[in-house]
């Protein structure tokens, strides 16, 4: 018998870095996300010689370990191995051996949300694999616990969410770990105008986005206002952008992942540089009417709204800066797995 589960990747556009604590305990955060066709996906064969055998595909990384009750977190693969001691310890209360296979159609670092995509990934085989009474709140929940408490990762709470749940959600958190998740009902015409005309593109560059939101937290804690006003203004965001994409006023996109933009590069240090800034305005040139970074910065994917068959354009300009655009289309589901 084998276990397998994929689970979707997310651009976050609207609201990203709300969901960051302690902004999301003081003031309470806002988010607005929709799922990609791009997955993390994992396999679990179970084995019988004691052993515990991990493989990235993509990160060409194999570990080979004695079935223990705890294995060591040392740097390789940890996220695996994360679930694994938190499943033993919580909840099957014994080792087991296993082979665990994985893959993510995104590099780490690309602000795609794919480290916590591939924890609620690998967390989806295990319940499938044990039958383990989980709702979609709690996987999310869980995956979040495993990477930032066990782990110790920074980061937000939403990319758990949207790989757990799947599809269009505006996000609220709140009262410390509180998340409502509100899927929102697009028509179709909207969405497939939205994802005609948003042009993602890849900078060639991945990022470590913990520094990133170590000083936005920082400057949470120490009360700075630039960074507290421009988050307060993301949010506002969020709330923009779900009207407009109810609406189908997607004329208003652009300015608003404009007005995103500009108050995200006051939250902390790194988020732009001299090369993403060459990046966003060779699009807006090119014809754009707004985008952002995807995730907290620093380097991975960018996109941006191209109204009116400029999407052509500014591809063709983005392509001639050493990066590339990646097509892709929005999905309405989440973590799914299944027996083969």
């Amino acid at each position: 018998m084998i276990i397998r589960s994929k689970a979707p990747l997310r651009l976050g556009l609207a609201g990203g870095g709300t969901d960051v604590a302690p902004y999301s305990d003081i003031y309470g955060g806002a988010i607005l996300n929709a799922t990609i066709n791009l997955y993390a996906y994992a396999t679990i064969e179970p084995l019988d010689n004691g052993k515990i055998i991990l493989e990235a595909i993509d990160r060409k990384e194999t570990l080979e370990l004695k079935t223990e009750e705890h294995l060591p977190i040392n740097g390789q693969l940890d996220l695996a191995k994360g679930i694994y001691n938190r499943l033993i310890k919580d909840y099957i209360k014994k080792p087991f051996s296993f082979k665990l296979t994985t893959y993510v159609d995104a590099p780490p670092g690309s602000g795609l949300g794919s480290s916590s995509t591939l924890v609620v990934a690998i967390l989806g085989a295990f319940v499938e694999m044990f039958k383990l009474p989980f709702g979609e709140y709690d996987i999310a929940k869980l995956a979040w616990e495993i990477e930032r408490e066990d782990l110790g990762m920074e980061g937000g709470k939403q990319d758990q969410y949207a790989a757990t749940f799947g599809g269009v959600n505006f996000m609220e958190f709140f009262d410390g770990n509180k998340v409502i998740v509100n899927p929102l009902r697009i028509r179709p015409d909207i969405l497939n105008e939205l994802s005609y005309n948003i042009v993602l593109y890849y900078t060639q560059t991945s990022r470590f986005s913990s520094d990133i939101i170590k000083d936005q937290m920082k400057n949470v804690q120490e009360a700075k206002q630039s960074s507290i006003e421009a988050t307060h203004n993301l949010k506002k965001q969020a709330l923009w952008m779900k009207e407009a994409i109810l609406k189908g006023e997607l004329d208003k996109i652009g300015e608003i992942l404009k007005f995103g933009w500009e108050n995200k590069k006051l939250m902390a240090k790194g988020i732009s540089n001299p090369e993403i800034d060459n990046i966003y305005k060779t699009a807006i040139q090119s014809g754009a009417s707004g985008g952002k970074i995807s995730g907290a910065g620093g380097g991975g994917f960018m996109f941006f709204y191209c109204p009116a068959n400029t999407r052509f354009k500014v591809k063709e300009a983005l392509e001639d800066l050493g990066g590339y655009v990646l097509p892709f289309e929005f999905n309405s589901t989440g973590l799914t797995t299944w027996r083969s």
